[in-house]
């Protein structure tokens, strides 16, 4: 049992959502369009960059959108360390309420083209998965969105997202993860899922 236990390896991440955006400030959703960093977005993103300067740092993971992608490699640069780009680690897709101002969405019925809760959290155990998998007892930076954030916090406490407090911008989660635990987390969210769709199969007869 020790041997086995001695096995576990643990990748520690550095969960980071994104500097301040031009549409950030102007309270839009930005979705899975690029944004890009305002003036403020770029200090936050170098007050990370020192924050995290004297860690080891093995690797620099970003959401392939451009306002990730911007934070990322303003931290990289004090690690001598390419950015690596995965669509894993993208925001919700917003739909038709992408561009949309967000104080008049309240109240407004959700859109069927919405990326659902549920997709949107299997795409978080996927980029569990395939950080644990890719850097093995590594440290990694991974810096994504908001929402995307919310959804991989909440895998990784097997919790349910609305319990899991908003990330501010730039703002910095530790998380210590291993494959065996997100392969775990995994099978809890597919066994939730099919009982929710049992349920609603019933429900429907």
């Amino acid at each position: 049992m020790q041997a086995e236990v001695d096995t576990i390896v643990q990748t520690t991440i550095f969960l980071v959502r994104h500097g301040e955006t031009v549409d950030n400030a102007r309270c839009i959703i930005q979705g899975q369009t690029h944004g890009m960093l305002n003036e403020n977005g770029r200090e936050q993103a170098e007050a990370v960059a020192e924050q995290l300067a004297a860690e080891r740092i093995d690797a620099v993971v970003a959401s392939d959108l451009r306002r990730a992608i911007q934070t990322a490699e303003i931290i990289s640069q004090r690690h001598g360390l390419p950015v690596t780009t995965t669509p894993l680690l993208r925001e919700r897709d917003w739909g038709s309420f992408t561009g949309l101002y967000i104080p008049q969405l309240k109240g407004r019925k959700w859109t069927d083209d919405i990326e659902t809760e549920e997709a949107l959290l299997l795409r978080a155990c996927h980029f569990l998965q395939y950080i644990t998998t890719t850097y093995p007892g590594k440290r990694v930076v991974a810096v994504g969105h908001g929402i995307i954030n919310k959804a991989i916090q909440a895998v990784y406490a097997q919790c349910p997202m609305r319990e899991v407090q908003r990330m501010m911008n730039a703002e910095v989660r530790l998380l210590s993860a291993t494959a065996e635990g997100t392969a775990a987390a995994a099978a809890a969210l597919s066994a939730t899922h099919t009982a929710t769709t049992a349920t609603l199969a019933v429900t429907a007869e």
